[in-house]
């Protein structure tokens, strides 16, 4: 393995330096790229001589291809990019887990345990993407002084947030403008928290988003790419502009740090970049009326004005009455897995144009669509007023917490939210009854519906909310016998 990586290493010092110093490198691939040649990125020593790059998967091979490419952004000019020394510095690792140098996360520690890198908010969960994936994001721009950052706690509390997400599906965006020599962690630190994230972390991580790369990146990936895997690597994207996130995420749900905005108009001007009409905001008169059989995008209101005065949703009925069935309530990693976004947009077009919705026995879609309605209420069904409350939970003593609870749901919230709530989390309680097949309990699910039931009135959601939020959900959940009226 030392041979191998010091092999590695010699070769890599002549390659990279060639590359740093090409006036015509090759361009970084993006969103608006192929992606079949990806790189390898996951740890596994039998990929160690020669990674074979295949798409065996035809949902991946669906979602890296048939775009056009990008020439390369312009460096940002705020890291170094003399990288020879770091090459010949680079880590080496010798087999065993002694390499690790850094203390692995401590479960009993609590989120008071990391306020020292939380205040930074350089790691944020920001809901699900138009996949039904939970988004994480991290932010290099937040990065403080090395000299005021402890790595080793950074590598913790970034373990500690990604737990309560790795167990379903999720997306990671990395916003790579504001890494300075002054911030920017060692290659060390780097091969250290690549072998921290072992595969429980990368198996339900579907897709990695890398805004603005720059040589660092290439770099890096130059070092790594012995120890990774094709099928991590595929995984990867690498967006040049943020108008090129429009098709998959939400861009003010990410609440994007201003300097990265303002970078990305940067480089937009210098590269005389014009962003495509089809991803520009649309202008408000091309907006469409709404249909009076509209379920998504509208309110509880709406939808019960327009289906005779009926409280459940159509769609909400349609879904729990199919998701209810045995056999789909028997199914591991029900609400957890996400489904094509191709088949989610139909679905949702169908409905809203009144047509009779077939999921084709397709579980997960069913249950991506009982998300996405929740999401994109014009209100969250827990309500705005609500919200405030709701992320004070931690606070309130265990002994008070059910009459809390109950004046919420019972005193507080309109009487047509409160019936689809209960209707909601009846239904919860069968996929509760069935954890020992689904792997989906009361927890698992506070963390799925939580932030889809209650967000603040700027639709942002702060990571310091999401705990609160789904501990009031795991207590409802739990306790709903006593909550809901029969």
């Amino acid at each position: 393995m030392d041979a191998l990586w010091d092999t590695e290493k010699f070769r890599l010092n002549y390659s990279i330096s060639a590359t740093c110093h090409n006036d015509h490198e090759d361009p970084y691939p993006s969103l608006s790229d192929y992606h079949d040649y990806e790189p390898n990125l996951e740890f596994d020593d039998t990929e160690l001589q020669q990674a074979a790059v295949t798409a065996d998967d035809p949902e991946e091979k669906e979602e890296v291809s048939g775009l056009d490419y990008l020439e390369s952004p312009v460096s940002d000019g705020t890291i170094e990019e003399n990288f020879e020394e770091e090459l010949v510095n680079a880590p080496i690792v010798p087999s065993g887990e002694d390499s690790l140098t850094y203390n692995f996360p401590d479960y009993e520690e609590s989120d008071d345990d990391y306020q020292d890198v939380a205040k930074y908010d350089i790691v944020d969960v920001v809901g699900d993407d138009t996949y039904g994936r939970k988004v994480i994001v991290v932010s290099a721009c937040k990065l403080p002084n090395n000299k005021e950052l402890d790595h080793g706690l950074l590598l913790r509390y970034l373990m500690y947030t990604l737990d309560k997400y790795v167990e379903q599906d999720y997306s990671l965006v990395y916003f790579h403008y504001g890494l300075t020599s002054k911030n920017k962690p060692s290659l060390s630190w780097l091969w250290q928290a690549y072998r921290a994230f072992d595969r429980k972390y990368k198996k339900n991580l579907k897709a990695l988003y890398l805004v603005h790369p720059t040589n660092f990146i290439r770099v890096v990936w130059q070092i790594f790419r012995a120890a990774i895997s094709a099928k991590f690597g595929r995984k990867i994207m690498y967006v040049n502009y943020l108008h090129e996130l429009k098709q998959h995420l939400d861009l003010d749900q990410l609440s994007i740090p201003q300097p990265v905005v303002e970078h990305d108009g940067r480089l937009l001007l210098k590269n005389n970049r014009v962003i495509p009409p089809s991803l520009a905001e649309a202008p408000s008169s091309t907006f469409h009326a709404r249909l009076d059989t509209q379920q998504f995008g509208v309110s509880l209101q709406f939808i019960k004005d327009h289906n005779n005065g009926e409280v459940i949703p159509p769609i909400v009925r349609q879904c729990v009455e199919f998701l209810s069935q045995p056999d789909a309530l028997e199914t591991e990693g029900l609400f957890r897995r996400s489904t094509r976004i191709t088949l989610v947009k139909d679905m949702r077009n169908m409905c809203n144009s009144g047509q009779q919705v077939d999921f084709q026995g397709d579980v997960h879609l069913a249950a991506v669509l009982l998300k996405t309605f929740l999401r994109e209420l014009e209100e969250p069904l827990l309500t705005f007023d609500l919200y405030d409350e709701i992320t004070q939970f931690q606070s309130v003593l265990k002994d008070e917490r059910p009459r809390y609870v109950k004046i919420l749901i019972l005193e507080k919230l309109p009487e047509d939210n409160y019936q689809v709530l209960k209707y909601i989390f009846q239904f919860l309680s069968k996929v509760m009854d069935r954890c020992d097949l689904n792997k989906m309990t009361s927890s698992n699910l506070a963390v799925v519906f939580g932030p889809n039931l209650v967000w603040a009135q700027t639709s942002q959601l702060s990571l310091s909310a999401i705990a609160p939020i789904n501990m009031f959900t795991d207590f409802v959940l739990v306790h709903q016998d006593q909550i809901f009226i029969i």
